[in-house]
């Protein structure tokens, strides 16, 4: 039975409040053919019937664990150690979601607090916060950051046409049309277009941040660091987008001048899922750190001395400042964030440098062989990480159909997100992708179908 907190005395005041008879009334704006609609719900079944049907329909489902995977785009297949499983599916973790009564949650609090420190580590950068949904949102709670931090009075926000699409499509959900924000991002034109030199000529007195990615949503990598001291002559902010496997082998935001970073944590010990949950990282200088939205986990000493971790900066947060908040989240993705933590603490600075060159090697490898089919040409012209636009000879939905009856997923059609790009296949490759795998990957490419020799 359903625990109803409220008596009848308390509902009819509050319905008297508002203005009205009945609980019925508040549904009057709903026709009341919607009001009980018919359900058309299938026969009850028995345990085994249930369990026999969900394990069918899942059958149907393609997992990564059975093809050979080269699609990335934003979610990478990489190995999980099988101790994250064991840790984070402990009862006292696996239930955390975020600290509502933070003080007695001091085994949440550590957790997250450790998960900060390494992300502020990683990134280069004085501070993190405690996570956001995923990359997508984080972008977004940065231009939100940005509006804030300059009051209002600088309403441009300039994002690279190298930020991967969907960022920037929630980046223009969340902030277009607020309060006079506009959201500039130049017309793609080709991969070689999208540089710093041709972003620079754009910021303006108007501009409050400045938006990239790294590497950029086409693999391509650039040093940011004369970027960063063009943005701040003009006075505006710099956020750079990263994936964190990356962080492991390449310059940091931090050393970069970046004033912002933010990014998706999936590829650390995080599996696809079917796209979610993820994590979403964000990390800032210090002096930003009062606009930064989102938990903040801090540590201190309690009347005893002894240490202990506390939520902190909460006048930040929309149950205290309520309209005045930088944000209205104030929640986390503590599961996904714990076990980033534990992922990164597992690989350390070397593990996860060899996982980062694993995975540029690998891509490298592969673009250099791709490169020599007839028909299919690599589109990077700059250095790459471990994704590459490649031109193909054909429609990429007729190669992937080709693919996939070979045990193959390939990369993703970009014509789907950008429609100047007909025929070009957005290729990605980690450390799970071996010689073999990507040797086989070739020749079907260059259909050499019959030919088992690499």
């Amino acid at each position: 039975m359903m625990f109803i907190p409220h008596s009848d005395a308390e509902r009819d005041e509050m319905l008297a409040a508002i203005g009205i008879q009945s609980m019925d009334d508040l549904f009057e704006a709903i026709p009341k053919r919607y009001r009980f609609p018919k359900i058309n719900l299938h026969e009850g079944m028995t345990e085994i019937e249930a369990s026999a049907q969900l394990k069918e329909i899942a059958e149907a489902d393609l997992s990564v664990e059975d093809v050979s995977c080269f699609l990335g785009a934003g979610a990478y297949h990489h190995y999980i150690p099988a101790v994250i499983d064991n840790l984070i599916s402990r009862g006292e973790f696996y239930t955390a979601y975020t600290p509502y009564q933070p003080e007695i949650s001091q085994g949440t609090l550590q957790g997250i607090f450790e998960y900060q420190s390494l992300i502020a580590r990683l990134t280069g950068m004085e501070a993190a916060n405690a996570s956001h949904y995923d990359g997508a949102t984080a972008c977004a709670e940065a231009g939100i950051l940005a509006y804030h931090q300059f009051r209002g009075k600088r309403k441009k926000i300039l994002v690279s046409p190298g930020l991967h699409p969907h960022y920037a499509a929630v980046m223009q959900t969340y902030l277009e049309n607020f309060d006079g924000v506009h959201i500039e991002i130049p017309e793609f034109k080709s991969l070689d277009s999208v540089t710093p030199q041709n972003l620079a000529d754009l910021i303006d007195e108007e501009t409050a941040m400045v938006m990239v990615q790294y590497p950029d949503f086409f693999g391509q990598l650039f040093d940011y660091s004369e970027f960063a001291e063009i943005v701040h002559a003009k006075g505006a902010l710099f956020c750079m987008s990263v994936n964190p496997i990356a962080l492991g082998l390449l310059k940091t935001p931090g050393e970069m001048g970046a004033d912002i970073v933010v990014g998706e944590g999936q590829p650390l010990g995080i599996p696809l899922s079917l796209g979610g949950p993820y994590l979403g990282l964000f990390a800032a200088k210090k002096d930003l750190i009062r606009k930064v939205s989102g938990r903040i986990v801090g540590e201190t000493v309690d009347n005893r001395g002894q240490k202990a971790y506390v939520l902190t900066l909460t006048a930040r947060e929309q149950h205290i400042r309520r309209e005045k908040a930088t944000s209205n989240i104030c929640s986390n993705q503590g599961l996904n964030a714990l076990t980033a933590a534990i992922y990164l603490s597992l690989l350390g600075k070397k593990g996860l440098q060899d996982v980062a060159r694993l995975c540029y090697d690998k891509a490298h490898y592969a673009a250099e062989r791709i490169s020599k089919i007839p028909g299919f040409h690599v589109l990077n012209s700059t250095p790459f990480f471990h994704e590459f636009a490649v031109a193909c000879p054909a429609p990429v939905s007729e190669i992937n159909e080709h693919l996939l009856h070979h045990g193959i997923l390939g990369g993703l059609d970009l014509s789907r997100m950008i429609p100047s790009l007909q025929n070009v296949m957005l290729i990605a490759v980690t450390e799970l992708n071996s010689k073999e795998a990507i040797d086989d990957f070739c020749r079907i490419l260059s259909g050499d179908e019959n030919d088992d020799e690499s």
